[in-house]
């Protein structure tokens, strides 16, 4: 079951496309925005990584930080960001433990994750959490950027 909206986000550490260490706990003060994807080149999700390259900047900015998480390797990462000029971080998570720590373990395919959205407040807090059953389906964008333009606001 995926985490739910309310609870605090579990803090977690990934490595990025570029091998560094990502901390969700050094985005505190900003919307985050995590984007769970079962794999990068299959064809949904390039798709959907390749048409967030061209957001206008809803999903990103100073106030907000947008990544992709999936349990492709580093290396992988940093050949599809490259190849399809993605400008926002994808996490490394191999394991799934962080998937799993937000529950976005895909029950049927135990091995990737759910296509999987949660944004998270400025303090901390899940505030949006959306998952596509069916892995092929793509993700609500407008409900996502309804999110985040709400949290703006009530900033």
């Amino acid at each position: 079951m995926a985490i739910a909206v309310g609870s605090p986000a579990p803090d977690f550490t990934l490595k990025d496309q570029d091998g560094r260490d990502w901390r969700l706990s050094e985005h505190r003060g900003k919307i985050v925005v995590l984007l769970w994807y079962p794999l990068d080149w299959s064809p949904t999700c390039t798709k959907e990584n390749c048409g967030l390259a061209e957001d206008p900047g809803e999903l990103r900015g100073e106030d907000v930080v947008l990544v992709g998480i999936s349990r492709d390797s580093t290396w992988s990462h940093k050949a599809f960001k490259e190849h399809h000029r993605i400008p926002y971080d994808l996490l490394a998570d191999p394991t799934l433990e962080v998937t799993r720590s937000y529950g976005l373990e895909h029950p049927k395919v135990p091995f990737i994750s759910h296509r999987a959205t949660v944004v998270i407040d400025r303090d901390g807090i899940v505030r949006f959490v959306q998952v596509q059953e069916q892995t092929g389906e793509p993700r609500d964008m407008e409900a996502v950027r309804r999110a985040v333009q709400e949290l703006r606001q009530a900033a």
